[in-house]
């Protein structure tokens, strides 16, 4: 096998081992699967992307969705995009990530997978644990609030803090002090976390569908299906966070 022939097989193998259709949440592991394949170098810095409808049918997601992954690597730093005859999107490393402002030490690697497998342990729980409660009026229309808050909070910091009010809401409505310190500490470490990346509207979209559903669940007690949602939320999120940072 000459030089040439190897490279040709290896720029088409790789990205078709890579890049794999996933189940829900087609945004997030679009953006996941996209920038780990850039960081691995299966798309080379300098490479130009597959053909659109090629990229979407290989990752098993609409080209609209395909659209919105690539403005998301675009936003940081990973892929640039010339528009007009001959335009296409090529893999970049012009661009560093966000960061904090205050420069301020985010975790990655190991550290960021341990924060996001102990939310994922505590949150659902937490979620599930709220569900089974019987909720006094008070306590429904707080819950209620605090989901409307997300919903109507502006882009970006305020967002970031409704968010994490109505996860706050959630576990404290568990009832269990041990839960809402556990909350408290896995939405800090989320919060730093975060602050790494750009606000990107379409995963705020399925956050906010994901809150109306945990909050549907807890106050009609359906336990089971608090978790359930909740997981995936937490899902979805660790996807964004593992192909944006690393």
């Amino acid at each position: 096998m000459t030089g040439e022939s190897a490279s040709s097989l290896a720029s088409s193998a790789l990205p078709d081992a890579v890049l794999r259709p996933a189940s829900g949440n087609a945004f997030e592991h679009a953006v996941e699967q996209l920038a780990r394949a850039i960081r691995l170098g299966v798309l080379a810095d300098g490479e130009q992307l597959p053909p659109e409808r090629d990229l979407a049918e290989r990752l098993g997601i609409s080209r609209n969705t395909l659209r919105d992954a690539i403005a998301a690597l675009r936003d940081s730093g990973l892929v640039t995009t010339r528009r007009g005859r001959g335009g296409g999107t090529w893999v970049t490393y012009a661009a560093e990530l966000a960061s904090p402002a205050t420069g301020a030490y985010v975790r990655s690697g190991a550290a960021m997978a341990d924060a996001l497998d102990f939310r994922r342990v505590v949150e659902p729980g937490a979620a599930w644990l709220a569900a089974t409660r019987t909720l006094a009026s008070d306590q429904r229309a707080w819950l209620a609030d605090s989901l409307r808050a997300v919903h109507e909070a502006a882009e970006g910091a305020a967002h970031r803090v409704a968010d994490s009010r109505l996860h706050l809401a959630i576990a404290t409505l568990s009832g269990s002090p041990m839960l809402i310190d556990a909350v408290t500490r896995a939405q800090a470490a989320l919060h730093e976390l975060l602050t790494a990346i750009p606000v990107l509207r379409r995963n705020i979209e399925h956050s906010n569908d994901q809150h109306q559903r945990i909050v549907a669940a807890i106050l009609a007690g359906d336990a089971d299906e608090a978790r359930t949602v909740m997981e995936e939320h937490c899902d979805a999120t660790s996807a964004l966070l593992r192909g944006l940072i690393g």
